[in-house]
């Protein structure tokens, strides 16, 4: 599971969840991404979770990228304990997560659209918040590629 090897303080403060993914909201590495909806914890166990859940699903032919990190401690008091006495001791760490949040990626040659959906569909199951499968789509990039080699061999005509 993934946790941090060290942090500066051993117990943080919850926090508010407010506002949109502002870094992390684009697809960088694959073809295909999961895209979070709404905010929430996403715990190590869940990351871990899905991320097994698809690497069975496409049996190890493509390559996934997991684009967040459990990074916060979540303390715990015991059972049946008094109030008062301080904070807990910190149980499981999780990654706060906000709407435009890319989750995972996926990508490879062997890996088609069917195949990415499914593996996402699979893996969303395990997690606590809503989320939304996203592609690149490869038309576009084509289209823009050629667009900015026309606009290039125009103004070269404009110079001469």
């Amino acid at each position: 599971m993934l946790s941090p090897k060290r942090t500066k303080f051993r117990k943080q403060h919850r926090g508010r969840m407010r506002g949109v993914a502002s870094k992390g909201n684009t697809i960088a590495f694959g073809q295909f991404a999961l895209q979070a909806q709404d905010c929430g914890w996403v715990t190590a166990r869940q990351i871990e979770a899905s991320r097994r859940a698809m690497t069975r699903y496409i049996k190890r032919g493509g390559q996934i990228w997991i684009r967040i990190f459990p990074d916060k401690p979540v303390t715990m008091r015991p059972a049946e304990t008094r109030m008062g006495s301080g904070k807990g001791n910190p149980e499981f760490w999780v990654a706060v997560v906000k709407p435009g949040r890319i989750l995972f990626e996926m990508g490879g040659e062997d890996i088609t659209e069917n195949i990415a959906k499914e593996a996402m569909r699979l893996a969303q199951y395990k997690l606590p918040v809503k989320t939304k499968f996203i592609s690149i789509d490869k038309n576009l990039e084509v289209a823009s590629k050629e667009k900015k080699n026309i606009t290039k061999k125009s103004q070269e005509e404009v110079k001469q």
